[in-house]
């Protein structure tokens, strides 16, 4: 099969980085013809604009709905907005015109891509995978912007032959709108073997980490890797849970890894929990470098309230630090327990309570042997996450 991956955003974002990248490659190993048709957060800045990676060919055809500078993301206003994405939506559709791929592979259903696909179709069957509810999921500067995001998500089941989904939370989501139960496949987030088996130089790592060298390696670290947005990432709780985490176990140490829109705002609100000294904002992180520092934490949070945009959403940070032997820390929330084995890879607390996060992280900060069960237990079950298994389930869709 010749297949195009219409993507929204870039292949090291988030989504690109555990998703989308993974699968294309994957089918692209299993002898399909895979090309990537996508925008970039700094699309005139960014070279080459078209390359191939690992048998995939992938081009940068326009800008994002966003930039990103450093460890910080920077939105447009309205009218600028609507600019750029009328531009990006015609440069993608142009894109859609000039592939001779046989199938159209939409990567999130977001205006942008759906309406490249309408207008550029050409008759060609449309498939959609879905890995968050954007409508809830996304910052808004007005409530129009998200009744145009939940039109378009939405009404894909109207022009899509088959659905792929990450969460039973979207999957029953997709059934009540009214799209056919037997045509949605479920393919829970992944990880890629051969990243998450290969070893770099720790010392490297850390240095890279901590360049001030102000971290005790030796002492508990608990680590975040993730976006820095409050608007559907609840870091605030875990700084909130953190604090309360000093007066137990004061030689702990809070790793938060990525970037986002709240950076600034977050070191702030730790400087103001009196916890900045013990608190380490990274930026983002080579993907490369990511299994290494994982495998550097003691423990990984996954903060969440119980909300449409955790029940919708299967963290990334979740399987991968599970790939790595790190327990995980989360709620029970959306597909959490499962992920979690029902707690024997992992910790599950109430969600939303600072309180009782703080109370989770301390029990397994001073429980090695139970952190040492859930590790070894993790690494038993590893292979289940791994993408050249699940990708034998996500290929399945183009069956109709």
């Amino acid at each position: 099969m010749h297949i195009v991956f219409v993507m929204t955003q870039s292949l090291n974002s988030p989504s690109g980085l555990g998703r989308y990248g993974p699968i294309a490659r994957q089918l692209a190993g299993l002898g399909h013809e895979i090309e990537v048709i996508a925008l970039h957060p700094n699309w005139q800045q960014v070279k080459p604009k078209s390359f191939h990676d690992r048998g995939v060919k992938v081009r940068y055809v326009g800008q994002m709905h966003v930039r990103k500078i450093g460890p910080r993301k920077i939105y447009y206003s309205p009218v600028k907005l609507m600019a750029v994405s009328l531009a990006s939506t015609l440069r993608l559709a142009r894109a859609l015109v000039q592939s001779k791929a046989e199938i159209i592979q939409l990567c999130k259903a977001q205006p942008y891509n759906v309406l490249a696909a309408r207008i550029a179709g050409k008759g060609r069957p449309v498939y959609c995978d879905c890995d968050d509810y954007e409508a809830e999921t996304n910052r808004f500067s007005g409530s129009w912007q998200k009744r145009i995001v939940s039109y378009f998500e939405d009404g894909i089941v109207d022009h899509i032959r088959g659905l792929t989904t990450n969460t039973r939370f979207t999957q029953a989501r997709y059934t009540a709108l009214g799209f056919q139960q037997e045509r949605i496949v479920y393919v829970p987030n992944g990880v890629e073997r051969e990243r998450f088996e290969s070893t770099k130089d720790i010392d490297q790592l850390k240095r890279r980490l901590d360049p001030d060298d102000r971290i005790r390696w030796g002492d508990p670290i608990i680590a975040y890797a993730g976006t820095l947005g409050l608007a559907s990432h609840p870091v605030d709780l875990l700084l909130e849970a953190f604090a309360e985490v000093q007066r137990f176990v004061p030689a702990a140490q809070l790793l938060l890894i990525g970037g986002g829109e709240d950076y600034d705002q977050l070191r702030t609100t730790a400087q103001q929990l009196t916890i900045g000294e013990k608190t380490f904002f990274t930026g983002r992180v080579p993907p490369e470098e990511m299994p290494g520092t994982y495998a550097l934490a003691t423990v990984t949070v996954d903060p969440v309230h119980d909300d449409l945009t955790a029940r919708a959403r299967s963290p990334l940070k979740v399987v991968e630090s599970l790939a790595c032997g790190t327990p995980v820390i989360t709620a029970s929330v959306g597909d959490r327990r499962e992920m979690l084995h029902g707690g024997q890879l992992g910790l599950l607390v109430s969600a939303g309570d600072a309180q009782g996060l703080a109370r989770g992280i301390v029990q397994l900060l001073t429980n090695a042997q139970q952190r040492a069960t859930m590790s070894a237990r993790a690494l038993a079950f590893r292979d289940e996450w791994y993408w050249h298994r699940l990708v034998r389930d996500f290929v399945t869709v183009y069956r109709y």
